[in-house]
């Protein structure tokens, strides 16, 4: 039996290893076998706040190490440093604990005094140097790229928003959100979703049971926004799970079908429509295979996710950019694909949680190059900001948008037409 206080730790260690050791994001990870719901929450946010500070972490540790351990070693080391520097937990206990977790593997018994002896120094002298080292810095493959692209100032006011405790986000059913957020004691953001800075236990907050809202990121939120649903149209949902643009969709009065490839989503998809009491019609299976004609089709489209990651800190610890050129060209086939399923008069929004202007405005320029008949509508949104329209006509959305409300995930969305 793992002793009291360790057990999250462990976990959290394991669920690190996951990621910075095995390169598995924490979604394709199990979750811990924790009985304890109250543990299990500690876990994974320990997991996650370290892989949001390492870069910090690394730098501070730098101070103290003369070389850099195995991978499995800095795991504990970073863990450690995160908890007693950030999260402000009793240097004396976390060193114990960080002690006896090395002792349990053959891959860091041997870095136990290593271990011991840093975290006595960070501890010490090193929790006050903490707070003026610079923002976490995104890995060189990803903020390079965004450099070339946004500038380097641009660059490190995302890493600022990047580096927060990420806001929860709320979508409202019924679009009364000035009621539930006077409930909850958030506010309410443009668009429409409500915004809470501290909240506990998601499923235990007011209107959770009862299927009033979803959680869903209110730059997530805009897409079936600028597609102007009118009720009883026909609207298609690729890529649909987790759901929540399904869900919007429903809400607005659409006869909507949902479509995504892995039947383990769709059930989640599933499960939300059941606990908000919204219908959709759903399909699994593969979106360039898919047939029939529809009023309104948004394609969330499979993409690098990197404008997600103040949410999701580990796709930048577990990726390397390898894999980005598979994804432009399906994202491109997947458009193709969309407009065919377009009845006459019919919109399409394309969109696509990146910061990667490959994965956005590009892909919209090129779309618009293949499609002679193919026509980009301007944004009729009132709360959308001007400076956020690009010259295609696309919307672009970055984290330090808002950074003083708390800032947003990163998006591309486009409100496509056939001439």
């Amino acid at each position: 039996m793992v002793e009291q206080g360790l057990a999250a730790r462990q976990a959290a260690a394991a669920l690190l290893r996951g990621v910075l050791v095995d390169g598995r994001l924490l979604s394709e990870l199990p979750a811990p076998k924790l009985s304890d719901p109250a543990e299990l929450a500690r876990a994974q946010r320990l997991a996650v706040t370290t892989l949001r500070w390492q870069d910090r972490a690394d730098r501070l540790l730098g101070r103290y190490l003369r070389k850099m351990p195995p991978a499995e070693a800095m795991v504990l080391l970073r863990l450690g440093t995160v908890e007693i520097c950030e999260e402000g937990a009793a240097a004396h206990g976390v060193v114990n604990a960080m002690v006896s977790l090395a002792q349990k593997h053959k891959s860091t018994k041997h870095f136990k005094g290593l271990i011991n002896a840093t975290l006595r120094k960070v501890g010490g002298e090193g929790r006050g140097k903490w707070r003026s080292l610079p923002a976490p810095q995104l890995p060189k493959w990803l903020r390079k790229p965004l450099g070339d692209d946004y500038g380097k100032a641009t660059v490190v006011a995302m890493e600022e928003v990047q580096a927060m405790q990420p806001p929860l986000d709320l979508t409202v059913k019924n679009g009364d959100s000035q009621a539930l957020a006077e409930k909850l004691g958030g506010e309410v953001m443009p668009g429409g979703s409500v915004r809470l800075r501290e909240f506990g236990q998601v499923s235990k907050l007011p209107g959770f049971k009862e299927g009033d809202w979803w959680v869903q990121d209110m730059a997530a939120s805009l897409p079936v926004q600028l597609l102007d649903l009118k009720p009883g149209e026909t609207a298609l949902d690729l890529c649909a799970a987790p759901g929540g643009k399904t869900m919007q969709m429903a809400a607005l009065g659409a006869d909507v079908t949902a479509l995504d490839l892995s039947e383990k989503r769709m059930a989640r998809v599933q499960e939300n429509l059941n606990r908000t009491g919204l219908k959709a019609k759903l399909v699994t299976g593969d979106a360039l295979e898919h047939q029939g004609q529809y009023d309104a089709i948004l394609l969330d489209a499979p993409c690098s996710a990197t404008g997600t990651m103040r949410r999701h800190p580990d796709l930048a610890r577990a990726k390397d950019g390898s894999d980005f050129p598979g994804l432009f060209e399906l994202q491109e086939r997947m458009i193709d694909h969309a407009l065919t399923l377009l009845a006459p008069g019919g919109r399409l929004v394309f969109c696509t949680c990146s910061l990667l202007p490959d994965e956005g405005e590009i892909q919209a320029e090129d779309a618009l190059k293949r499609h002679d008949n193919l026509e980009i509508i301007q944004p009729n949104l009132p709360f959308i900001d001007p400076a956020w329209i690009k010259p295609e006509g696309g919307i672009r959305l970055r984290p330090d948008y808002l950074a003083d409300q708390g800032g947003m995930d990163g998006f591309y969305m486009a409100l496509m037409r056939k001439t």
